[in-house]
């Protein structure tokens, strides 16, 4: 059973992309999240209380909860909705592996790391960065006449999932992940709800059945059955196992939007995937440089070091579809 929650996740996780590329067709984006996580949260939270799981009990889980879920699922989930106005969601899924580079960049640069990064992982960023720019155009001239607002919007999702996942990290909550997750989603959606009313989205909203069907689905099997089905493969198969479905979801979001969409699969598309995976393999696979603690005085009381919580546990609180963020529909960052 455990493979096949595997293969759920590969499967699942990386259709959102197809689901959502689909979705922008026919409903405005902001409006578009905010049914979707609005719904995912609520169905969510109600299993998750008929099971027996309990809400938050201190005020600060409730705070983390509503930071992580306007970061995570509000702004940089939102931006991926947005973004596949403009760009494949092939282009999308590729991009938001980057999450990886973000969160080893970030974990180095913020205030409270146990380490910095080596020398081959700076190489990494730095190659998996120049992977992303290759999506947009193989010279100056293509760079200069490219539509950048995809491009932009997704490596800012990717960055600011990667800053909702490091203070996600650094404040673990005492609730359940499925009560977690319910409440960032539903935070989320209210974030995505201020949106649409700010950007005017009600005025061109309108009904189609393959809009419906793409929340349907975003809902029903991007978020619960996903959602679902990560959670049993992390606790039955090792964690470097569980891992790579995140470079299987990009494959599979590539193959699907060839197949439903026709989305052109170039060979400048097959050697940037291949550059910003093996730049994220880079980066995960390095050991950083531990930091040595400060040398305390005699006579003062050694502080105990802060032990956060893994990416795994970090992931299951925030619901990662890479995205994904990831995913984010945005990318793993074990």
């Amino acid at each position: 059973m455990a493979w096949v929650a595997y293969a759920i996740v590969c499967v699942v996780w990386g259709s959102t992309y197809l689901a959502i590329r689909i979705g922008v067709q026919h409903l405005p984006p902001a409006l578009l999240g905010a049914f979707r996580f609005t719904a995912a949260g609520a169905l969510l939270l109600t299993v998750a209380l008929s099971f027996g799981h309990k809400l938050p009990h201190r005020v600060a889980d409730w705070r983390t909860n509503l930071i992580v879920g306007v970061l995570l699922l509000g702004i940089a989930n939102g931006l991926v909705i947005w973004a596949e106005q403009y760009v494949h969601s092939n282009v999308a899924a590729i991009f938001v592996v980057t999450v990886s580079l973000w969160l080893a960049l970030f974990d180095a640069l913020i205030p409270g790391s146990k380490g910095r990064p080596t020398p081959a992982q700076v190489v990494g960023l730095l190659v998996g960065f120049a992977g992303t720019l290759l999506l947009v155009g193989d010279d100056l001239k293509a760079l200069r006449e490219a539509d950048w607002r995809g491009p932009i919007a997704l490596t800012g999702a990717s960055a600011v999932w990667a800053l909702g996942s490091i203070y996600s990290q650094r404040r673990p909550t005492g609730s359940s992940p499925y009560t977690n997750s319910a409440l960032q989603m539903l935070a989320g959606g209210a974030a995505l709800w201020a949106a649409a009313a700010v950007r005017g989205e009600w005025d061109a909203l309108a009904f189609s059945w393959a809009g419906f069907g793409a929340v349907a689905y975003l809902v029903l099997f991007g978020s619960i059955v996903g959602f679902t089905a990560y959670i049993y493969m992390l606790r039955h198969l090792p964690a470097t196992t569980a891992g790579t479905y995140a470079y299987m979801n990009t494959v599979v979001a590539a193959a699907l939007g060839w197949l439903v969409l026709s989305e052109p699969i170039t060979t400048r598309t097959i050697v940037a995937m291949a550059i910003v995976l093996g730049s994220v393999v880079v980066v995960r696979r390095a050991r950083r440089v531990q930091l040595r603690p400060a040398p305390q005085r005699v006579g003062k009381r050694k502080r105990a070091a802060t032990d956060f919580p893994n990416a795994r546990d970090r992931e299951s609180a925030a619901l990662i579809e890479l995205t994904p963020v990831a995913d984010p529909d945005l990318g793993s960052s074990d």
